[in-house]
């Protein structure tokens, strides 16, 4: 039989949705299917039609079929068979997702820049030089920290800011998920801090440097000059004409681009919101852990927020000699977060009433809407703020927030019905990083709503990510430890030194249409998963392939949230 029976390989806790998806290349249908013991090889469980879904074909299968044994709740190691067809083992297990959360920080202490605790090594010490500021351009400020944004050097505020929101907010909303075995350094150790907040503080203490006065802000730290080939940050010899110093772009609301390519810039909302939205729910979890940091970072979400206010529209990465930029064309949504989370911090009704307004300005996120969008086009992927929002309103007003989410849900539903891995989510650049924003909302939904209509759906794109997707491969590299996962990654640390890069969210898979146009893409090794590609959609687990195997700082810290929820 040329089938394959794929899954979340992490596992199922015993109350979730357990669903695993056969797909064959050929047109089959069987009438039942059995969970057998792994230890023992015994039958425990058999369904029959009534738990078996049919599907036609989509991208390289030609028929689907949904397994669905989720009634079955006893802990243990098991695998499906059909006939003499296999599914890998698996745990049923209440722990499956135990120190899940805590592995994907890994990849973050591998992002920082300044200090680098995994090469325990200095890198990018002299950023930077200011450009398109108040002040002359070249002048010197210090700028050292943060993370790196993914394989390149780059970074930028607005997907750093995000990330801090995301460490941050899973800690305030699971705080018993994260353990303490690291120092603030990123070092192994304890300091009696847990490693989360460590590494929220890490990227604080960058965003504050971003933001040194009121009337000053910063977008980014280089340009795609840094796209000079495979090297480790601490020798990184790119010059951009000042030596070690990087470029430090203003957040000048205007159009940018030094080297014949430009953004569309219209204001700086979208970069400032995510500013204060970081501030602020920062300011909440370190005012009983370090009072006058929070204080500190109170005055910087407010003094941020009137950045945001003073130049309504889009801030967005400035290219260099390639077209691509992070082509973020909304703000709202990053306006909305920054407000309620100033209201929670300060209890001014203004910052509630202003959120509102916002709020209502853009309902549903608008890449599930139109089912593309361009790179980072509708950026963060999922709007926090409306759950943030939700909880401060009557009864009424909160109803209108919750639906919607489930607008946005049931948007994405109507696509996903219609194929067997219920996958509604488009297959554009960065497909990993929505996928996991989308069964985010799925999760805050439903906290908020008690309503579990969109639950297989919620469970299909949460399995998608660790198996239960064409490839059978885990999207995050070195989890589950005994599973299929990304082993060559667009990267130059596991590229030129074989290092692991645990933790990191991959790009995840691209229709053919955008890996067929993309720039600079050549694959270094044979195709192990050419089986599984089609005109729909791909995934390389190779190191040419940026497209679609490079891990993202950002993307990853957005999966903390979820993970430490399943925890």
């Amino acid at each position: 039989m040329n089938s394959w029976i794929r899954l979340n390989q992490i596992g199922y806790k015993p109350d979730q949705v357990k669903v695993a998806v056969l797909s064959s290349k050929e047109a089959i249908s069987f009438r039942e299917f059995s969970l057998l013991d792994a230890r023992t090889n015994q039958v425990v469980g058999s369904w029959k039609s009534e738990n078996i879904d049919s599907y036609e074909a989509y991208g390289p299968f030609a028929s689907i079929h949904r397994l669905d044994f989720s009634e079955y709740n006893i802990s243990g190691t098991y695998y499906i068979q059909i006939g003499s067809l296999k599914s890998p083992s698996f745990s049923i297990d209440p722990d499956v997702y135990k120190g899940s959360a805590d592995f994907m920080l890994r990849y973050m202490r591998q992002q920082r820049c300044g200090y680098n605790p995994f090469l325990d090594a200095r890198c990018h010490t002299r950023d930077g030089y200011t450009m398109y500021g108040p002040m002359p351009d070249s002048t010197f400020i210090d700028v050292t920290g943060g993370w790196h944004d993914a394989t390149d050097y780059l970074q930028y505020s607005t997907t750093s800011a995000n990330a801090v929101f995301n460490l941050l907010f899973a800690y305030r909303e699971n705080p018993d998920a994260f353990g303490d075995e690291y120092l603030e350094s990123g070092q192994p150790g304890q300091n009696g801090v847990p490693d989360i907040l460590d590494e929220a503080r890490w990227g604080l203490d960058w965003l504050l440097k971003m933001h040194p006065r009121e009337d000053w802000m910063f977008n980014q730290i280089a340009d795609d000059r840094d796209h000079a080939g495979f090297r480790l940050p601490n020798l990184d010899s790119v010059d951009y004409g000042k030596g070690r110093e990087r470029p430090v772009y203003f957040c000048s609301g205007e159009v940018q681009g030094l080297l014949g390519n430009f953004n569309r810039a219209t204001g700086t909302a979208s970069t400032a919101g995510k500013f204060a939205s970081a501030f602020a729910i920062g300011t909440e979890v370190y005012n009983s852990i370090d009072r006058s940091f929070a204080d500190k970072l109170k005055s910087k979400a407010i003094s941020a927020y009137e950045f945001g206010k003073a130049k309504p529209g889009v801030c967005q990465t400035a290219p260099g000699t390639a077209p691509y930029f992070y082509e973020e064309d909304n703000w709202v949504d990053d306006m909305e977060l920054a407000a309620v989370s100033l209201y929670n911090q300060t209890g001014n009704p203004d910052y509630l009433d202003e959120a509102k307004h916002f709020g209502d300005q853009e309902p549903v996120t608008p890449w599930i809407i139109n089912d593309t969008a361009n790179h980072y086009q509708w950026y963060p992927f999922v709007n926090i703020g409306h759950f943030e929002l939700a909880k401060k309103l009557s009864p009424d007003e909160k109803q209108k927030v919750i639906d919607y989410y489930r607008r946005g849900i049931e948007i994405v539903w109507n696509r996903a019905k219609e194929n067997g891995y219920l996958r509604g989510i488009p297959f554009i650049w960065c497909s990993n990083n929505l996928t996991a924003a989308f069964v985010t909302q799925c999760v805050l939904y439903r906290q908020l709503s008690g309503d579990e209509t969109y639950i297989k759906l919620e469970a299909a794109m949460r399995d998608w990510l660790f198996g239960a997707n064409p490839w059978g491969t885990s999207m995050v590299i070195g989890l589950p430890e005994n599973g299929v996962f990304p082993k060559d990654p667009h990267s130059s640390l596991s590229h030129l030194h074989g290092y692991a890069l645990d933790g990191g969210l991959i790009d995840g898979p691209v229709s053919g249409s955008i890996y067929n146009n993309l720039l600079g893409i050549s694959l270094f090794n044979e195709d192990e998963f050419a089986t599984f590609q089609s005109d729909l959609v791909v995934y390389h687990d190779d190191v040419g392939d940026y497209s679609t195997n490079e891990p993202t700082m950002d993307g990853t810290a957005t999966l903390v949230y979820l993970l430490s929820s399943l925890e």
